[in-house]
């Protein structure tokens, strides 16, 4: 049966006093207890009427466990004047003490206590000060009416130099009103600071937030961890310019790209962007009253660009290379379609029509060019059709003009790259016979007939419906065949190319199992480097040194044993209780990683490990900070044999070295011999330095016969 017992004892008893509660809270049983002042809680048989869950929570016990222990650790640091011991007992086995405080009256001592001296090393006092105005605009607080003294924060944060901080998050602790929290948006603000100064690591924290209560809503989920709080942007600006100045104020400290973005803040971009606008609209409307000097090409150019609109050809009613006292005294509907590709005001049709349509629409005076290397000249025949155009304006004899015109032979739209045909002083007829160009040259003053002379190219296309009809016939017959074959479709994609990696990598691992390695077929070697095999209709290269260094990689990982060298005196490490309970559970990986040491079970917690023997390996050497990266991939990976990433990079040196180098001529037995070493390793799409070893060449089945 589950049950909850409380022993415990005041001041002013003489005898202490058992309580029994029941699965469902009820009081069962009331007892005197022989206790010394203070309470014990128990809890046993938690999962009794819970059989689905307990089966899970003990599938997961060493993960649950670390959790635990954190959720204990958050309370043992914020419970300052309390003395909190923590013990472990596994079945009949021996009592351990998990963690324990010593009831001091400081947050500093209560970290000391649960992480060690180590710890309180590398820690900052928390300093607030108030958000500076950049923070203030950053956050969008510039305009509110912000309450003094709201928010009170005190508490510790790691130093922002390189090594002190800790490579997870496993040492953050947050308090509301010294109630254990996760602010996510606070843990972010903290941790983006902190990476500003020491982009590689996290810190630890443990920050008491202070507030009143009718500030803060704790109600928002069943465990209280989440919180909803009054003024939220106004408690993220005192924290980051709090840690700003905390860590800008550290010695030897320079940050010039720090210093660069707060120089210029958000009100000084908003300035900045308008002057701009401003100065780019002026310059527009002041080229309305600039003299016709400027060259034409470039008004053509972003008329081109900027005033494509889906409407047929029609001037523009506004000119912006004419004085504005000239608008008024011309109709803008009396000019031409010169003046519109002059001045750049000209809208063409985009269409999805053939390509004569295109041509039609916009049809200026222009001849159509063809490219030369794509139709011989000597099968384009040449035909000139005239006609006198109805009505047509004159070009005015005392301006020089360079017009540009652009008509694309494969797209119906209009764009700046088509192909341009360059003249000097043309007539601009145009052939138009729309009612607006009708009705637009009828009110116009000066109206004389004009010959219209265009240019066409007819080009002779070869083309036979018996060949047609044979292409048909063979295309039915192809399609029939593989009606009764196996369905064809290409099961690698990626390409050989650095971007294309890690697809090629997931197709690999999707449609290649071990055992397919042994049945590769050697066709050769490739430039002294690479082995090209098959399997099936499958054409694969593979990488010969890429694919020997991380076969011999994974070879040292398993079985070397480092050998270790003894220390002069036995060395303490200060390992807390979670971390000395990993270690003292996987303590095999650790000696075949090199390290020995001393466990004494009866000792205080913090000081039951003490190393004495450390790996060595010619000019490798190693230290606790490879035991205590060890101890984080076992919390995670309980039993799992690995490596700390500096042995790793030991084995990756050494297996580069022994492996089979590019340039080497290899028989086909060699060459046999790597490829089914493949088949035998855990890992085999990348060497230990990242390089991929083996690669998608071509499917035989899917190359066309024709």
């Amino acid at each position: 049966q589950c049950g909850l017992s409380v022993v415990t004892c005041h001041e002013s008893s003489q005898v202490g006093t058992k309580l029994v509660f029941d699965h469902k809270g009820h009081l069962v049983q009331r007892s005197p207890h022989p206790r010394q002042q203070g309470t014990t809680v128990s809890l046993q048989q938690l999962f009794s009427t819970l059989p689905v869950r307990h089966k899970e929570f003990q599938r997961n016990i060493k993960k649950e466990y670390a959790k635990m222990i954190h959720v204990l650790q958050s309370y043992c640091i914020i419970s300052t004047g309390v003395r909190i011991t923590c013990s472990n007992q596994n079945g009949q086995g021996k009592r351990s003490t998990v963690l324990s405080t010593s009831g001091s009256q400081s947050m500093r001592d209560s970290i000391g206590a649960i992480f060690g001296p180590k710890q309180l090393q590398s820690l900052l006092p928390f300093q607030q000060v108030s958000p500076t105005e950049n923070i203030i605009e950053e956050y969008g607080l510039q305009n509110a009416d912000l309450p003094k003294q709201l928010y009170s924060i005190t508490g510790f944060v790691s130093r922002g130099d390189h090594g002190v901080g800790r490579s997870a998050t496993d040492r953050q602790f947050f308090f509301i009103n010294n109630r254990p929290c996760d602010p996510l948006k606070v843990t972010k603000v903290v941790n983006e600071v902190y990476h500003m100064y020491n982009r590689h690591q996290y810190p630890f924290v443990a920050l008491n937030i202070a507030v009143a209560s009718e500030c803060v809503d704790v109600n928002v989920t069943p465990d209280k961890r989440q919180i909803f709080l009054q003024e939220e942007k106004l408690l993220l600006a005192i924290l980051k310019t709090s840690l700003i100045s905390m860590y800008e104020a550290g010695v030897n400290k320079i940050n010039l790209n720090y210093t660069q973005k707060t120089s210029m803040n958000l009100a000084g971009l908003k300035a900045a962007f308008s002057s701009y606008c401003s100065s780019t609209s002026g310059s527009k409307s002041s080229s309305g009253k600039a003299s016709n000097s400027g060259p034409t090409q470039k008004t053509l150019q972003s008329f081109f660009k900027d005033s494509v609109k889906p409407s047929t050809c029609s001037p523009s009613m506004k000119s912006p290379s004419k004085p504005a006292r000239e608008l008024t005294k011309a109709s803008p509907v009396g000019r031409s379609v010169l003046d519109g590709f002059r001045y750049g005001s000209v809208s063409c049709a985009d269409t999805d029509s053939e390509k004569d349509s295109a041509v039609s629409s916009c049809d200026v005076g222009v001849t159509m060019t063809t490219p030369e290397e794509v139709i011989d000249s000597s099968s384009v025949k040449n035909e000139t059709f005239k006609e006198a155009s109805e009505k047509s304006d004159t070009v005015p004899e005392d301006t020089d003009l360079e017009t540009e015109a652009f008509i694309s032979n494969q797209d119906t739209t209009v764009s700046p790259e088509a192909k341009r045909a360059r003249k000097e002083n043309p007539h601009f007829p145009a052939e138009q016979k729309s009612s607006t160009f009708s009705n637009s040259f009828e009110e116009s003053s000066s109206i004389v007939d004009a010959p219209v002379c265009l240019q066409r190219r007819t080009v002779p296309l070869q083309f036979s419906f018996q060949e047609l009809a044979g292409r048909m016939r063979r295309l039915r017959e192809q399609q029939k065949q593989r009606a009764g074959e196996e369905l064809q479709y290409r099961r690698f994609r990626a390409k050989i190319n650095p971007g294309d990696n890690q697809s090629a990598e997931e197709e690999l691992k999707k449609e290649i199992s071990k055992d397919m390695f042994k049945e590769m077929e050697i066709i050769g070697q490739f430039n002294l480097g690479f082995i090209i095999t098959k399997l099936n209709s499958d054409i694969f290269m593979i990488d010969q040194h890429a694919t020997d260094e991380k076969y011999n990689f994974e070879m040292l990982q398993q079985h070397t044993v480092l050998q270790g060298q003894k220390l002069i005196v036995p060395q303490k490490l200060h390992l807390t209780a979670v971390s000395e309970n990993v270690l003292i559970e996987n303590i095999e990986i650790f000696q075949k990683n090199g390290f020995e040491f001393l466990v004494d079970e009866d000792a205080q917690v913090m000081e039951r490990v003490k190393l004495v023997s450390l790996p060595t390996s010619k000019n490798w050497t190693f230290g606790p900070a490879d035991i205590e990266e060890l101890i984080f991939m076992l919390s995670d990976s309980p039993g799992v044999m690995c490596r700390p990433s500096r042995v790793r990079q030991m084995f990756a040196s050494r297996a580069c070295r022994k492996s089979v180098m590019i340039g080497t001529a290899l028989s086909v037995s060699e060459m046999k011999k790597l490829v089914v070493h493949m088949g035998q390793i855990e890992h085999p799409w990348n060497c230990p330095h990242g390089r991929p070893t083996m690669r998608h060449l071509a499917n035989l089945d899917i190359i066309s016969q024709d």
